[in-house]
């Protein structure tokens, strides 16, 4: 099972940003069910696109500089950054057939 990295405001420019392959960012929050819901998922994915995407994990409380950056409104949101660019995004729950379908089409074969 994939060990899915937390990233915070003082290391998201060199751990996203600055990525040289594309990354998935989980905004969530501790007291959130959605986010937790997810986080299966996310595992799964961390595993499925191991080398090919990074996903990591921002959490919304102890981070608010960069949650405000990409005007992150609600948890769970997933954003897709692919050569320092905010490229697609989610928010709330969502299956993981809507994930793979919204995010693959940006992702190096």
């Amino acid at each position: 099972m994939a060990n899915v990295p937390d990233v915070s405001d003082d290391t998201f420019e060199n751990q996203v940003l600055k990525s040289e392959i594309p990354v998935i960012v989980d905004f969530g929050a501790e007291w959130c069910h959605p986010c937790r819901q997810l986080d299966v998922i996310i595992d799964e994915l961390a595993d499925e696109w191991q080398g090919k995407v990074k996903i990591v994990k921002l959490d919304i409380d102890g981070n608010v500089q960069t949650t405000m950056r990409y005007g992150v409104m609600g948890v769970p949101t997933l954003i897709l950054f692919v050569e320092g660019e905010d490229k697609e995004r989610l928010v709330g729950l969502q299956p993981k057939k809507r994930i793979l379908g919204t995010f693959e089409p940006h992702l190096a074969a």
